[in-house]
């Protein structure tokens, strides 16, 4: 049997993409209970729209994503972080927008659903599951996948945009 310590190594240092998932995950969770926090604080006493307090959550805790998928979920030491930022940047953007877009729009339809009303479901419950479904969708189908194929990968365009940004970019490897 497996010791604890073999197991606990390998989920942190292999770069399976189950397990690099499953460190995802925890990133994620992170980044989610920052945002989720920030929503509703947002949403509840000042009365934000779902889509200004979803854009607040949601850049509070891509900040929190962001950092922690560098070091512990894709350990990207060896992407320049200059490049890793502005990729993550544009990937994080079009996670806004779809969260953002998304939450509005299946909130309102949801909103519209008389059998939901017919329940006693309350707005805020409605609301939350809004986010929740759409925020699992565009993490699914969006965040991972080009997280882990392009933003805490060296790309041939990183230099450029280290070169934009003012730095130095590193020499070309056979890597990249």
């Amino acid at each position: 049997m497996a010791s604890l310590k073999s197991i606990g190594d390998k989920l942190l240092k292999s770069n399976s993409l189950i397990i690099t998932y499953l460190r995802s995950i925890v990133s994620s969770q992170c980044a989610s209970w920052t945002d989720y926090i920030v929503f509703f604080l947002l949403a509840k006493l000042t009365g934000l729209t779902p889509f200004w307090a979803t854009a607040a959550g949601a850049f509070c805790g891509g900040v929190v994503n962001c950092i922690i998928n560098y070091k512990f979920t894709f350990r990207a030491e060896g992407c320049d972080w200059r490049a890793v930022v502005v990729k993550y940047a544009v990937v994080w953007t079009g996670s806004l927008l779809l969260n953002s877009f998304g939450t509005e729009w299946f909130y309102g339809l949801m909103s519209g659903w008389q059998w939901l009303c017919d329940l006693g479901l309350p707005q805020d419950v409605v609301l939350i599951g809004s986010r929740l479904f759409i925020s699992l969708m565009v993490s699914w189908f969006w965040n991972f996948a080009l997280q882990r194929y392009v933003v805490y990968r060296p790309m041939p365009f990183d230099r450029y945009i280290v070169a934009a940004l003012g730095g130095t970019p590193k020499k070309e490897t056979s890597d990249n």
